[in-house]
This record gives C-alpha cells, structure tokens and sequence, in this order.
C-alpha cells in the first residue's frame, strides 16, 4: 500500500512540474510576442505608450474581460470606443497564430493585472 502511494506522489509531483514548465514556457512565450509586436504601442508597463492607447493594467479595464472577446479582438483588431488609435488585426503581425495570441494574452495578464506593488516585488 505504502509502495502505490509513493508512485502516485511522484507522479503528481512529476505533473506539476510538467504544468510549472509549461506555465513558464507559455509566459516567455507570450513576452517574447508582446516585446516584438505589442510594446510599440502598449508600452513596456502595459499604460498605453501612445496617447489614445487603453491602459491595460487596470484591475477592471481591458484584460478584466472573457478572453474570446479579448483574442477575437486581438485577431480582428479593434478599436477603443472614444480612441482615435486603432489596433490593427494581429497588432500589424500578420504571421502570429492563435497560440501566439493565446501566449501573449497570459502573459499580458500576468504582468499586468497584478497589484503595482507585488508585481514589482516578482520583476
């Protein structure tokens, strides 16, 4: 019995890690997406580095919602209601796929929609 139970913790231990190392891959992923298509307009912080550019890091803003309206737009383009900017389909990168999109919207909210001060602590 003891024998079953030790197999059955190393394989959750062995799971997690496997989840931990996707997490993470997905997220470098996503950044590496964001740093080479998005930051031009959104900023390294995620505030909007142009004027008409949606802060993303508010806690009820752009990210607070489902992400098939987030991707769709993503995809599609969009832009802000009251914005002069629009975002153009795939942020101007027509060879992003969904998994790009997909990654750099985890990322997006990971970094963003922290609390100030903890992300700060975790950089």
């Amino acid at each position: 019995m003891r024998d079953s139970m030790d197999k059955v913790r190393h394989c959750l231990i062995c799971a997690a890690l496997v989840s931990l190392s996707a997490t993470a891959s997905d997220l470098h992923h996503g950044q590496l997406v964001y740093n080479g298509t998005c930051i031009a307009c959104h900023g390294s912080d995620g505030t909007g580095g142009l004027p008409g550019v949606p802060d993303l890091t508010g806690k009820t803003g752009l990210l607070s919602q489902d992400d098939a309206i987030l991707l769709g737009r993503m995809a599609d383009g969009f832009q802000t209601p009251g914005s002069s900017m629009v975002m153009p389909p795939k942020g101007g990168n027509p060879a992003l796929t969904d998994a790009d999109l997909k990654a750099v919207l985890k990322y997006m909210r990971h970094e963003f929609q922290q609390d100030p001060q903890t992300r700060r602590k975790t950089q």
